[in-house]
Parts: structure tokens; C-alpha cells; sequence
């Protein structure tokens, strides 16, 4: 497993004797800034080092185990066949993180959701991507921090943005970047007939601190507007949500859940840099694939994933082939299929 990514053990462990050097100084704390992201770096790479070794760990015990029980002990013999099994299965989960090797795959995901024409069909249908994803973040131990929601004039939402902070949360979610397209028997209409409802999911990592990303603050045009969300009561009695638009670009973003019109505008800044930022990162890599028929574009209209829920129940996932009949399971968050199989799928094209 010494095969590069974030598997190259040898410089991981290295790394992790440099980072905690770092940490044991008294001065560092003075940068708060940077010690936070000292311990960020140590936390992940800890991560990854501690499953490794407990594998390897249990591998060693059943190879040991193996050599000295009798042929005839059929039970010791089931019982090590078994933790075989569960090691391999760990083994591949471990082989699967090597695709998570490029240094933003381990930041957190800015998601954001957003209705498709179709009224409140579509709203609906956000909420439930919303749900799905939140449910995602809670089984994969990650946090959830909802920048903003614009609720539907009659149900669901017409957006949200959230930040989901967790190990590889963006190496994860970026798989979900793309247009998702439902076809159910409409709860509202009163006729039952079957309609299809589209959401597009944007996914960009968050900026750490040290990247800078230059901002004219002449660029800036800020708004402040009366909070609706779900930030509490009583920040709906202040003008204390912020609208940021970088005149620009065109870029908007926006933040009405934190308490002050201060933390807003921090909020809205931080996810107004990620978004910058992966906009010249975007143009970048367009500049050096130009040319190529090849690549891949995310267009609304062109769906990744359907969920079909009538007049049969199947999630197909129309870049890799991957699908499901358990439509229930996979809006409750049941993931990691499609994703796996999204990056496994771009690492043999790249």
C-alpha cells in the first residue's frame, strides 16, 4: 500500500513526526490561524495511518493463527475464513481512499442545491436532495453547517447551501457535482399522474486559509436583507443576512443562518473565495484539456443520476452504469456506491 496518494506511508509517517515538532513549539500557538491548520493536517493524517495499521495488525494475528491450527478444527478454521473476509473487505475500503490523493479531496464540501423549473415538483425535490445528503453526512460522522435556504412558495426549497465538514468530505461529494433528475407519482397533483423534477448539485471544497485568493473590495457589492431561514427568531428581527455579489465574475453568494450580520458576511466571504477559487482552478484545467472531445462537462439537462420511483423503483447512476432497486435506501443516504464507483471510473480514465 506504499503505492502513492495518500497511502505513502513512509512519507505520511514523516510527515506526522513533522507536524507534531511543529505543534510542541510554544510560539505556534501565537499564529492561530496556522496551528489550526497544523492540527487539521495531524487529525487527517492520523486518519490515515490508524486503519492501515489495524489491518495490518489483524492480518498479522490470522496469519499467525493460520500456521498452528489443526486441519480438523473446523470452527477455529470458519472463524479465521470470516475475519479473512472482513480484512479484504477493509483492505479495499483503504484501496479506494489511494483515489483520494490530491490535497483538496480532504477539505470540506460546500454543497449547494438547487430547484429546477417545475415549481413546486422541483422544490420538493431539492428538499429531498437536502435530506438525502444531510443523511449521508450524519452516517459518515461529518458536520453540518446550513449557510442559507430560500424555502419553495408552497413546499420544499428553491435552494440551500451547506457545509459539510468531515475527513475527505469533498474527495467524497465531488462525485455528486451534476444535475439529478426524479420521476414519481406527484404527491400535489390531485390527478396522480407522473411527473419528472430536476435539482442541480454544485460541490466545491472550502478554501483552506493559507491559499490566497486576491479580493478587491471594490468588486464587492454587499446587500444585507431580513433573515427567513432557520438561523432562529430572533435574527429575523435585524437586517442580518448578507448577499455578497463579486461584480466581476457575476458570482453571488450568501448567508442568513449565523447569529450576526458579522458572522453572515464572514461566511459568505469564505464561500465566495472557494467558489473563485474554482473558477480559476475550472478555467485552468479547461485551458490545458482544450481540444479534447473527450472530457466530460456537467450541463444542466444532461441528468448524472435518476431516481425512478414509479411505475418501478430504481436509482442508475448514467455515467457509470451503476444502479438500484432500494430507491428508499438511497435517498435515506445510502451512497457510497455510486460515489465509489464515479471515482474508480475517473481514476482509470485519467
Amino acid at each position: 500500500m506504499n503505492s502513492g496518494g495518500i497511502f505513502d506511508l513512509e512519507k505520511t509517517a514523516i510527515r506526522i513526526k513533522e507536524v507534531e515538532g511543529e505543534l510542541s513549539k510554544p510560539d505556534v500557538w501565537k499564529d492561530q490561524n496556522r496551528a489550526d491548520s497544523l492540527s487539521k493536517e495531524l487529525k487527517g493524517l492520523r486518519a490515515i495511518v490508524g486503519p492501515y495499521n489495524d489491518v495490518k495488525g489483524r492480518f498479522d494475528a490470522i496469519k499467525e493463527l493460520s500456521e498452528i491450527v489443526e486441519d480438523d478444527d473446523t470452527d477455529s478454521l470458519e472463524s479465521l475464513r470470516e475475519e479473512a473476509i472482513e480484512i479484504s473487505e477493509d483492505v479495499e475500503k483503504l484501496e479506494f481512499k489511494c483515489l483520494l490523493g490530491n490535497k483538496t479531496d480532504r477539505s470540506n464540501a460546500i454543497v449547494s442545491i438547487n430547484s429546477g423549473a417545475g415549481g413546486t415538483e422541483s422544490c420538493d425535490w431539492a428538499s429531498m436532495l437536502l435530506r438525502m445528503y444531510t443523511r449521508w453526512a450524519e452516517e459518515h460522522d461529518s458536520k453540518i453547517n446550513m449557510i442559507d435556504q430560500l424555502p419553495g412558495d408552497e413546499a420544499g426549497i428553491k435552494s440551500a447551501t451547506l457545509i459539510i465538514r468531515g475527513y475527505l468530505a469533498y474527495g467524497y461529494l465531488k462525485a455528486e457535482r451534476g444535475v439529478h433528475r426524479l420521476v414519481r407519482i406527484s404527491p400535489f397533483d390531485s390527478n396522480k399522474r407522473r411527473h419528472t423534477s430536476f435539482a442541480s448539485v454544485d460541490v466545491i471544497p472550502e478554501i483552506d486559509k493559507e491559499i490566497n485568493i486576491d479580493i478587491n473590495e471594490a468588486d464587492l457589492r454587499i446587500d444585507t436583507y431580513r433573515s427567513s431561514g432557520a438561523g432562529g427568531q430572533h435574527v429575523n428581527v435585524t437586517d442580518s443576512a448578507v448577499r455578497i455579489t463579486h461584480i466581476p465574475t457575476g458570482i453571488v453568494t450568501q448567508c442568513q443562518n449565523e447569529r450576526s450580520q458579522h458572522k453572515n458576511k464572514s461566511t459568505a466571504m469564505k464561500v465566495l473565495r472557494a467558489r473563485l477559487y474554482e473558477k480559476e482552478k475550472t478555467e485552468q484545467e479547461e485551458a490545458a484539456t482544450k481540444g479534447n472531445s473527450d472530457k466530460k462537462k456537467i450541463e444542466w439537462g444532461s441528468q448524472i443520476r435518476s431516481y425512478v420511483l414509479h411505475p418501478y423503483k430504481m436509482v442508475k447512476d448514467h455515467r457509470t452504469g451503476e444502479q438500484t432497486s432500494n430507491a428508499d435506501k438511497v435517498l435515506d443516504g445510502a451512497l457510497d456506491n455510486f460515489i465509489e464507483s464515479f471515482l474508480k471510473m475517473t481514476a482509470r480514465e485519467n
